[in-house]
Order: structure tokens, then sequence, then C-alpha cells
């Protein structure tokens, strides 16, 4: 299966929703690149952005395993690579 570069952007909203989201993110740690978390403290969110190097099921399945979390919302943006 070939592999795709994205990013992942997520939002948090509720942290009660961390431990579940790192996880996630444990879970699919082989196809993780790096991250970059920034809190925002002034709005009350945390924002994180992971860089993937995947198959785009799995990649997928990340994403929507993320964006089901309760006060979590996310986005993948895919290279044409």
């Amino acid at each position: 299966m070939d592999s795709r570069v994205a990013v992942i952007g997520i939002i948090v909203e509720k942290e009660d929703s961390v431990e579940a989201l790192n996880g996630i993110l444990h879970e699919y740690r082989k196809y993780i690149i790096g991250r970059m978390g920034v809190p925002y403290r002034a709005r009350g969110v945390n924002i994180i952005s992971i860089a993937v190097d995947a198959p785009q099921s799995e990649i997928s399945a990340m994403s929507g395993k993320i964006g089901k979390l309760d006060g979590i919302s996310a986005k993948t943006a895919y290279s044409s690579l």
C-alpha cells in the first residue's frame, strides 16, 4: 500500500478527552513524523498539529477516531506525494 504524507490539525476544547487523544496517537505512533502542540490560554483551547507518513487508510482511521472524541475536532490535509 502506498504511503502518503499528511498533516492532521486538531483543536482540543475539552481537557477531559486529552487522555483518549493521547491513546490514539500512541496507537498510531509508528506513522507520526512529528507533533506540535500550542496551548492557547486566552481562548481556553489547545491546538495540535500532527505530521504523518502512512497509508491513506491508516490516516483516515486515525483522523476519524480523533474526530469522534468529545470536545475535539480534527481535519486532515494531504500532500500530493
